[in-house]
């Protein structure tokens, strides 16, 4: 599994959204940009994907800026992804189930479903809230403290 730059980038966003939402106030897109490294015009596209997937919105004015559109105890790392990069798992640019395969091959469909299915016990147990927290969920630290979780290979 790849993480593109954009979700990458959405999700450190929106986490600055998240730690912000407290306080009630706008984030003006260049202080995310500034706090999080990320090219303005590339922050302003991933804004837009996300207001049209109704995470975020935007305020005009003087004050104006963007804010989550629920609290970040709702926006899973999954919602973030799936608002800029669609399927969390795709083969071929199709979902998992819609592949098909011969032979010895046939099993194939049943990894990526798997993996999939990995993948979604982590992202959509992670929220913006969590981020911003600073406090996985229990069994998302469980994960990255396994040795073995940080090898390449």
């Amino acid at each position: 599994m790849k993480v593109s730059a954009k979700a990458d980038y959405a999700v450190r966003a929106a986490a600055e959204l998240a730690a912000a939402q407290d306080t009630g106030a706008p984030v003006r897109a260049e202080s995310i940009a500034t706090a999080q490294g990320i090219p303005q015009r590339f922050l302003e596209n991933i804004l837009s994907d996300l207001r049209h997937a109704g995470l975020v919105q935007s305020v005009r004015g003087a004050e104006g800026g963007h804010k989550l559109n629920r609290p970040a105890s709702e926006i899973t790392v999954a919602d973030v992804i799936r608002a800029v990069d669609g399927p969390l798992a795709a083969v071929r640019g199709e979902r998992p189930e819609g592949v098909s395969y011969a032979g010895p091959a046939e099993p194939l469909q049943r990894v990526w479903i798997a993996v999939r299915k990995n993948l979604r016990d982590v992202v959509e147990h992670v929220t913006l809230a969590d981020l911003a927290h600073g406090a996985l969920p229990e069994s998302v630290d469980a994960l990255a403290d396994d040795p073995d979780a940080w090898h390449t290979r």
